[in-house]
């Protein structure tokens, strides 16, 4: 529709919403009594709804994606100027922006070198766990075709990729899963294990050896591969603690176990670094991203891999079964990219990654004020401009409030004109993260903005 919609048009589009449109992560009988929110919308960091309230936007189109902020004409025309010249071949062969953004990808990435195109975070986990599967029969007789995955960590919504899901209630009712994919434990300090009755030192190094614990359990020559987020997202914001990375990176040496990190949130630019691993000094084997990658501007997705899985499937041509017999149909698409491309170039012209890094450290002091001052925030934590404060009944106990109670300071905050997340349905008896992910455009006013609507939401739902 052009132009500004008329009340007319408002009220059609939700009619045609609540009659046809099945939302994301939404239970829609409320919407017989009342209207969903339609976003109609955007621009830097402000989105507007269907009745013309405005929002500050602290979680980049709610699930961690519009990195560089909305209403970018530039992305905008590289996509339109892309896709007249060509909109789609299949990924068997190449297109300039594909060709171009890979290169351009893998000059952020060292050590890294092949790029595999999807179009979802959750199809690019998938491929990379096809990829440990295929090489345990090509290479290892059948054996290393284990999978490890942490608890909290979440890769995705397809079957495969809730088999490597860490979060018990997002998994429920979708069983049984894939064999072959085994947990092992979280590494949140502030709610860290003890062991033998007695506090855990250097937890970070603790808390990996609990890997390898589980790795000698099922057998070194069985695994293959560990999947892992940077910085456990919809788990509750968890930092890894110190020693931590470089423990699991020695582990998977010792045992030839292939390190997949899933960047699909942390990825380019959101922690303050292009990805997230990268704040820790460990050498991937693979890595996945979505949301960043395109800023949401065009749906684009990749596997990372360094040249030597590659080269697991490269080998004789007359063997029908030795290449990576894949394909995703709109991983072909030009639009991702060319948006790609463009995200990548606003990113460093307005040096983002230094505006996120000092973004999020006034993100990180004002939460630490409203500790002081709230006793229900039982601790703060993040990395850049990915943050979260664990709402907690009791500091001493660590008791966790009620999920309705942390959804509610999110109610408290959107009617005050700022949007912000939480855990929710994801761990049993543990949503009680509020998460906060603002563009990397971000300024001083909109974090101090963000952190004194928290302010009065927090005191008007505990007081």
């Amino acid at each position: 529709m052009d132009g500004q919609l008329s009340q007319n048009d408002i009220s059609h589009v939700v009619e045609a919403d609540k009659a046809h449109v099945w939302h994301h992560l939404t239970q829609h009988k409320p919407f017989e009594t009342s209207d969903p929110r339609i976003i109609v919308e955007g621009k830097g960091m402000r989105v507007w709804d269907q009745n013309g309230k405005e929002f500050l936007d602290a979680v980049s189109g709610a699930v961690w994606t519009v990195n560089v902020g909305y209403g970018r004409e530039s992305i905008a025309n590289a996509v339109r100027d892309q896709l007249l010249k060509l909109n789609y071949f299949a990924g068997a062969a190449g297109s300039v922006p594909g060709a171009i953004f890979a290169e351009k990808l893998i000059e952020k990435m060292p050590g890294l070198k092949r790029v595999y195109y999807t179009n979802s975070g959750s199809e690019a986990n998938e491929k990379a766990f096809k990829m440990v599967r295929q090489l345990a029969h090509a290479k290892h007789g059948g054996k290393k075709w284990k999978i490890l995955y942490r608890d909290r960590d979440y890769h995705g919504t397809t079957i495969g990729a809730l088999s490597a899901g860490g979060q018990d209630e997002r998994n429920a009712q979708y069983g049984p899963f894939l064999d072959g994919f085994v947990r092992v434990p979280h590494c949140l300090e502030y709610r860290k294990h003890e062991q033998d009755g007695a506090p855990v030192e250097n937890y970070g190094v603790w808390a990996a050896e609990q890997i390898e614990k589980v790795i000698l359990a099922e057998g070194p020559d069985t695994v293959g591969a560990i999947c892992l987020e940077p910085v456990t997202a919809g788990g509750g914001v968890i930092v890894p603690p110190d020693g931590y990375w470089q423990k699991v990176q020695e582990i998977c040496k010792k045992y030839e176990i292939l390190l997949h990190i899933d960047e699909v949130v942390c990825g380019v630019g959101r922690t303050g670094t292009w990805f997230g691993y990268q704040n820790y000094g460990i050498e991937p084997d693979m890595v996945t991203m979505a949301k960043g990658v395109a800023s949401g501007y065009a749906a684009i997705a990749c596997l990372v891999t360094k040249e030597s899985v590659f080269d697991g499937f490269k080998d004789d041509p007359s063997d029908p079964l030795n290449y990576f017999r894949d394909i995703s149909t709109f991983g072909g698409c030009t639009a991702g990219p060319a948006a790609a491309i463009e995200n990548m170039r606003i990113i460093e012209d307005e040096k983002l990654l230094d505006n996120c890094t000092a973004m999020g450290a006034r993100m990180m002091d004002n939460l630490a004020e409203l500790m002081d001052k709230h006793s229900v925030i039982g601790d703060v934590r993040g990395a850049g401009l990915f943050c979260g404060a664990e709402l907690v009944a009791d500091r001493g106990t660590k008791e966790p409030v009620a999920e309705k109670d942390a959804q509610a300071v999110v109610g408290a905050c959107a009617a005050e004109g700022v949007l912000i997340g939480v855990t929710n349905r994801s761990i049993p008896g543990k949503n009680n993260t509020l998460c906060f992910s603002p563009a990397l455009i971000a300024t001083k006013d909109d974090i101090d903005l963000i952190t004194s609507t928290l302010d009065k939401a927090l005191t008007k739902v505990f007081g």
